[in-house]
Order: structure tokens, then C-alpha cells, then sequence
């Protein structure tokens, strides 16, 4: 009745001989991560779960091995956050179940699921300085009677309240009081699956846990569901009282924010702010001192000089370091010059968002478009962070709950999505052109971005996962949580994209050298001037794009177009494929296959759709 035995094992956590595991537990915006910095620091290790692009967090507590699971609302395997969970939940020797005391009702279904496996949990109960603002008085301790004598600790995590509590509390975890009749039920399979807490899995019909061990379900679990709901309704309605006292101001703004009336508004407004933040002030100012002046004006001449004492920069090996692709220049200016700056301003806005409350609302706001192309409201997030850049939102579709997801969001992404500093250089080229061409580039950009995203909601198997979304209160965002989770989070970003840029300034300036690029033009050419109807030099300008969308662009500026040649040209670069580290990223999210039937379609629909336009306006 102790095996514990995984689905997919744990071999990517290492654990010491002898060490416990601790996992936390809990519901989307809980506040885990808070615990889990708290806990732990810095000094962690994160790595993709076994077959999945779920990410992991462990690191050592004491003697033991604490872990980090997604945020989830159960652990039955519905999408693979849930069957990440699961897995390890099925392993742990105890369970920090982070549950927000502003809605016990939902969070507390997730608390009994642990209960009923016959796991040792301790309740952290967080944001209890919420709770009276939402007209809320929670009595701790009939809570922890209710649930079996499980420790019950009041936490405000973000301000490191009841912390130390919850970390005595782990070895005084405790197995709380399971559904009346589970033990009936654990008979009808116990021969068959002795472990106590696969054979609660394999009653509520987990189809990965049947199928792995070869059992039958029971067919028990709306049965179940419905009787831990009411379990949970009971153990609420006798620990918690509603009252007049607090502030409303917060729930009537939440509100308002995902009304279409109010909300569309509000949401047009922060976007309006974003964009001026991100690609006005950072992209443009920020931007300008950091590549331009710092790495352009300082650094690159640095490196001319260092090399060149070495090799002659005109030589294969001096291009290949020193050039105008090289991985010592393009590399180093990229991230440090370009994206350092446009990654900080990103993550900061969306931790503000984040730790507001604002950013799951608007996912709700928005999920019932996204549903018709096979997204859920989720799928906002990395959509808007596309606006500043693709790469690093295409390492944020890992949110999304299912792989058809995301493949949806990274095809939408890589096709019709402009970065921050592409999308600058197309408007200083369209504004001037008048209303009537500036309405032709977003009409074949939204028809393209609907169209693309209905074809592979209506081709790919399967179906899209619900939108489950905590709506937590709506706050003012607390200074010390947005640094954290904005270095945190910009940090793990910059180590993986880092070493794809290197790979990919190694590849440009090989086919650089190697005179690959100017042959790749010569095919291009016919393509340009017959069908897009653009001047010759135009296929140049096409080839930089796949090393940088905005370098494409502003190629294209370069060239003596008319106004209908600009509108083509930019749909066509604006679908073209995306910048050589979107394309590494995209490799590595996805596999190769599917990676490079997006990279070839991208090529397809861009020259598909901008020689459709020329057709008829040129």
C-alpha cells in the first residue's frame, strides 16, 4: 500500500537517499510560487516533466526535496497539467495544499481529492487579508475539525505571514477524513490495485491510471464528484460566515471587467498602455540607448578590435564571429541590447497584470472569441506578449492545458503576429498612407490570423480544454512580488533563448559566407516581382526577415515602392516567417515535424496572401 508507483516516473527531479518529497498543491493564482520562493529562494532546479512541456520546480528543504506542481483544480487527468500533478502527487510523502480563503467552495474540492488518496496534508490558508474585504469570517480551527484535524494555517504569502507556521507544520501533516464510504468502495478494486491511492484514481476513472495498470474503471466517478461537492458545501457552510464589513470598491471593479460593455473598453485601454510602454517607450527609447548607442556604438567596435588581432574580419572565421550575423556581435547585441530590455518591460507589465487580478479577467472577457478557433481564454496571454515578442511568447503557449492547444496558439503566433519592433517599423510605413490602405492590412492580417486558426481547430483531433480560471480579487499590485516573479521569469528566459541565438547567428552567417544567402534571393526574385508585383530588390529585403522581422521591414522602406506595394509588402512581411530565434524556440517547443510544416506554411501563406492583395490593388 506504499509503492507509489508513477505513470511516467519522476527521473528529471533529483532526489538525495533518504529524502522526503513535498509537494505543493493548489488552484491557479493560489499563490504556489510565493510559497515556493519563500521556501527555497533562488536555488532551484527546472526542468519539462517526462513526454510533456510542463515545467517543474524542485529544490531542497532541509534534508528533503520540495516540488512545485501546476496550478490545477484536480488532479483526475484532464489536461497535462492535472496528469503532471497527479503523477507526482501519487509519490509524495506530504502535500502543502496552498488554498485561496476567498473561495474555499472551489479550492477546498482539490483539499478533499488530496484527503481521499490518504495523503498527509497540511491547508495553507492564503490571502486571509482578503477575506474581509469580501465581507468574509473564516473560523480556522472548526475548518481543520471539519476536514479531519489536518493542520489549518492562516497565510498572507506575498507579505511572508504564517510562512514559518506552515513550514513547522510539515512534519506534523496529517491524513484527513475521507468521503463516509470511500473504504466500501476501496474493496471493489483493492485486489486488483493494493495502493491506496491509484485505486482512489482508478474509481474515478482516470483512463492514464486504468490503462497503465490494466483495470477497468468503476464507473464511480460523477458518484464521487457529487459527493465530495456536497462534502465540501457542508465543511463551508460550517467554518465560514458572511458579514457587512469591508470594502466592495475591488469586487464591482472585477466585475466590470469582464462585462463585454465595460470590459471591452478597459481592456482596449490597458492594451493602448501596454503598447505605448512597450513598443513606444521601451521599443523605441529604451531600445535606442541599449542597442544603438550601448552594444552598437561600445560593444560591437569592441569586438572588431579584440578579433581582429587575432584573424582578419574579412576572413570565414572573423565573419562568422565579427560579422554582421556573428555570434559574438548579433548574438550578444540581441539579447543583452534588444530583448533584455523588451523582456523586463513584457514580464513586469504582465506580473502587474498578473498580481492585480486583471489578467485572468481578461481571459474570460475574451474566451468565448478564441473558442471558435479552438483556444480558450488563456491563449490571450501569449498573444499579447506576441505583440513584443514571439520568441518569448512562444515559450509562454506552455500554460495552455493541452498540446492541440497549444499548436493552435504557436502556428497563430508564428504566421500573423508582428513583435513590437517589426510592428513599429510597418505603422511608420502605413500611417502615412491614409485610411483606406491601413484598413486593407489589418482586414488580410484578422482574416488570415480567423482563418488559419479555424482550419486547424476544425483538422487537428481532439478538442480544446474548458477555460477553469481562478478570478481572484481585484488589488493593488505589491512591489516586492512584481520584482520577484520579473527576474525570475526574465531570467529563465534568457537562459534558454541565449543559447538559440548563438545556433542561430552560427547558422546566418555559415550561409552567409558560404554565398547560400545571395542564392536563396535568386530563388525569391520571380516569386516577388510576378506575383507580389514588387521590385526585384524586395527578395533581399525578405531573406533578412528570417533573421529578424523588423530588419525585413526596414529593408523594405529602403525600396521606391507606391502606396498599394507598401500595403503588399508589409501583409506579406508581416506573414512571413518569424525571426530565426522564433524559429529555434518553435523547433524546440514543438517537434521537429510539426515545427517545420509551420515553418514551410508560413512561407505558403504569406506569399499566398500578399499576392492575393496585389491582385487587386496593385
Amino acid at each position: 500500500m506504499h509503492n507509489h508507483a508513477s505513470c511516467h516516473g519522476m527521473q528529471n527531479i533529483p532526489m538525495p537517499a533518504g529524502a522526503k518529497k513535498i509537494v505543493l498543491v493548489g488552484n491557479p493564482n493560489s499563490g504556489k510560487s510565493v510559497f515556493f520562493n519563500a521556501f527555497t529562494g533562488l536555488y532551484m532546479d527546472v526542468s519539462n516533466f517526462p513526454g510533456t512541456t510542463v515545467e517543474i520546480t524542485s529544490a531542497p528543504f532541509g534534508n528533503d526535496v520540495i516540488i512545485d506542481t501546476p496550478g490545477v483544480y484536480g488532479i483526475s487527468g484532464f489536461n497535462d497539467e492535472e496528469r503532471v500533478t497527479r503523477d507526482i502527487v501519487v509519490q509524495a510523502d506530504a502535500v502543502i495544499n496552498i488554498v485561496n480563503a476567498v473561495h474555499l467552495e472551489r479550492d477546498l474540492f482539490l483539499t478533499q481529492q488530496l484527503i481521499d488518496m490518504g495523503l498527509p496534508v497540511v491547508v495553507a490558508l492564503n490571502m486571509m487579508d482578503e477575506v474581509r474585504h469580501n465581507g468574509l469570517d473564516i473560523n480556522v480551527s472548526e475548518l481543520s475539525r471539519q476536514l479531519g484535524g489536518v493542520p489549518v494555517i492562516p497565510t498572507v504569502a506575498v507579505s511572508g505571514q504564517g510562512i514559518k507556521e506552515v513550514k513547522a507544520a510539515v512534519a506534523t501533516a496529517k491524513v484527513g477524513r475521507a468521503l463516509t464510504g470511500l473504504n466500501a468502495r476501496f474493496n471493489k478494486v483493492e485486489a486488483m490495485v493494493p495502493d491506496h491511492r491509484l485505486a482512489l484514481l482508478v474509481l474515478e476513472d482516470d483512463a492514464d491510471i486504468t490503462a497503465t495498470l490494466q483495470v477497468a474503471g468503476s464507473g464511480e466517478r460523477e458518484a464521487i464528484y457529487r459527493e465530495r461537492r456536497e462534502r465540501i458545501n457542508e465543511v463551508v457552510a460550517k467554518s465560514v460566515k458572511e458579514t457587512n464589513k469591508g470594502t466592495r470598491l475591488g469586487i464591482t471593479l472585477g466585475r466590470l471587467m469582464v462585462r463585454p460593455l465595460t470590459g471591452i473598453p478597459l481592456l482596449l485601454a490597458t492594451l493602448y498602455g501596454m503598447y505605448w510602454v512597450l513598443g513606444v517607450f521601451i521599443a523605441g527609447t529604451v531600445v535606442g540607448v541599449t542597442e544603438e548607442t550601448i552594444m552598437l556604438g561600445y560593444y560591437e567596435p569592441f569586438v572588431h578590435q579584440l578579433v581582429s588581432r587575432f584573424v582578419d574580419l574579412a576572413s570565414p572565421i572573423g565573419t562568422i564571429l565579427a560579422g554582421e550575423f556573428g555570434v559574438l556581435t548579433m548574438t550578444v547585441t540581441y539579447v543583452l541590447g534588444l530583448l533584455l530590455p523588451l523582456v523586463l518591460g513584457f514580464y513586469l507589465m504582465l506580473s502587474i497584470l498578473e498580481d492585480s487580478g486583471y489578467l485572468p479577467r481578461i481571459a474570460a472577457l475574451v474566451d468565448r472569441a478564441l473558442t471558435s478557433i479552438g483556444l480558450n481564454g488563456r491563449a490571450v496571454i501569449p498573444i499579447i506578449l506576441g505583440f513584443g515578442c514571439v520568441t518569448m511568447a512562444t515559450i509562454t503557449t506552455r500554460l495552455l492545458g493541452s498540446k492541440r492547444e497549444r499548436l493552435i496558439a504557436i502556428a497563430l503566433l508564428a504566421i500573423t503576429i508582428p513583435c513590437s519592433a517589426q510592428l513599429g517599423v510597418i505603422t511608420g510605413l502605413i500611417a502615412p498612407l491614409g485610411a483606406r490602405f491601413i484598413a486593407i492590412y489589418f482586414l488580410a492580417i484578422f482574416t488570415t490570423f480567423v482563418m488559419v486558426g479555424t482550419v486547424l481547430n476544425k483538422t487537428l483531433p481532439g478538442k480544446s480544454t474548458d477555460l477553469l480560471i481562478d478570478l481572484p480579487p481585484i488589488r493593488l499590485p505589491r512591489l516586492n512580488n512584481v520584482l520577484k516573479k520579473t527576474f525570475n521569469k526574465s531570467y529563465m528566459f534568457l537562459l534558454e533563448a541565449a543559447p538559440l541565438f548563438a545556433l542561430g547567428a552560427l547558422i546566418i552567417s555559415v550561409m552567409n559566407v558560404s554565398g547560400l544567402l545571395v542564392a536563396i534571393q535568386d530563388v525569391f526574385a520571380p516569386v516577388t516581382v510576378g506575383w507580389l508585383k514588387l521590385p526585384r530588390e524586395a527578395a533581399t529585403a525578405f531573406i533578412m526577415g528570417m533573421v529578424r522581422r523588423d530588419f525585413g521591414a526596414a529593408g523594405l522602406s529602403d525600396l521606391t515602392m507606391s502606396s498599394a506595394q507598401v500595403v503588399v509588402s508589409m501583409i506579406t512581411i508581416t506573414l512571413f516567417v518569424p525571426c530565426i530565434a522564433s524559429v529555434l524556440v518553435m523547433f524546440k517547443e514543438r517537434n521537429w515535424k510539426e515545427a517545420a510544416v509551420l515553418w514551410v506554411s508560413s512561407f505558403a501563406i504569406a506569399f499566398l496572401v500578399g499576392g492575393v492583395v496585389a491582385q487587386f490593388i496593385i
